[in-house]
């Protein structure tokens, strides 16, 4: 058994010698050391030998064990050290070499708006708010006085998720303000950017996802005057001092009274084109003073405050403001199109 642990040492230093990876002396490790290699089932015979020659085989057997895991562990970073030469040699970086320019992306002509938008109501004062896209019907359209016979709720206009109807992808972001209302007493001054969903189909200009700013100031003697200065304002901003406005009567559910703002059509001037369905005017926004029934339903006392609200379609204050005729070039990622922002 002597000459058969002898001859174990030797095949171990001779394999030790041939291996080059890490892989390899794992390997070795298993079929000298591991639970069914050589040296253990050595060990395992030692039940056979008379008992003056166990002491000295396992002496012996030991020995050897300690000496192969030295020279593994010797051979492991001796591989360790020459991997990491070659690799840093692989992986030199030469510092001289003129690095690659990558092509820089562009905002979105929408969020140029948009931030643009939220500048000028910033510096007016108001606030930033947000809320969910995934909506329940009480706050997108109970809590604001939107009547349960409104063609708004039918399945054919909104995207329900539940089929008791309380639950669906947001159609406006008039819930952000009720959640405002329920959370802030006024003075209330707060914008609500978002997408929202509606069942229209894809044209010109008409698309099932698009995006809205919505408008809240509530606070005491809040008039129709201040709802007219402040939209004018923004109109002026956006498209310059001289653009003209159009305030006609209207009805919403949330607002009393209510309006709604064309502006002159910035591709033909108002002289008539396809944008503007040749009326020379778009449609941007719908507005009016908040109902009283809101206010009520959110805790604050219609005696005591008043407010206005208005909701922008940031799509097409997007199209105005650069001359775009047509809504589905603001979704179709055509870089010839977005290049030009």
């Amino acid at each position: 058994m002597k000459e058969k642990l002898e001859q174990i040492k030797q095949e171990a230093v001779d394999a030790l010698g041939e291996a080059a990876t890490a892989e390899a002396l794992e390997l070795l490790r298993v079929r000298f050391l591991g639970k069914k290699g050589e040296i253990t089932s050595i060990l395992k015979q030692m039940g056979s030998l008379p008992d003056e020659e166990r002491p000295v085989i396992g002496g012996l057997a030991n020995q050897v064990r300690a000496y192969i895991e030295n020279a593994i562990a010797k051979k492991a970073r001796e591989i360790e050290s020459r991997e990491m030469s070659e690799r840093l040699i692989d992986e030199a970086v030469d510092v001289t070499i003129p690095g690659q320019v990558f092509p820089l992306g562009r905002r979105h002509p929408i969020t140029i708006v948009l931030d643009e938008v939220k500048d000028i109501f910033i510096g007016m004062g108001f606030d930033i708010a947000e809320g969910p896209e995934v909506e329940l019907s009480s706050y997108d359209f109970d809590r604001l006085n939107i009547p349960i016979t409104h063609p708004a709720r039918e399945w054919t206009d909104t995207f329900y998720t539940a089929e008791d109807e309380s639950v669906h992808l947001r159609c406006q972001t008039s819930p952000v303000q009720v959640r405002v209302m329920e959370a802030q007493r006024p003075p209330i001054r707060i914008i609500a950017p978002g997408r929202v969903y509606r069942k229209d189909e894809v044209d010109s200009s008409h698309s099932p996802m698009f995006h809205q700013i919505e408008g809240l100031v509530v606070d005491r003697g809040v008039t129709m005057g201040d709802l007219k200065g402040t939209l004018n304002m923004i109109v002026g901003k956006l498209y310059g001092e001289s653009t003209k406005t159009r305030f006609r009567p209207h009805h919403f559910p949330f607002t009393e009274p209510s309006c709604e703002v064309d502006v002159q059509c910035v591709v033909c001037g108002g002289g008539g084109c396809r944008t503007c369905k040749n009326c020379g005017w778009l449609e941007l926004l719908g507005a009016g003073v908040v109902h009283p029934k809101v206010l009520a339903g959110c805790g604050i006392d219609p005696d005591e405050y008043s407010g206005f609200a208005f909701g922008i379609g940031l799509d097409r204050m997007t199209m105005l403001r650069f001359g775009i005729d047509d809504m589905r070039l603001l979704f179709e990622n055509d870089l010839r199109f977005l290049n030009q922002f």
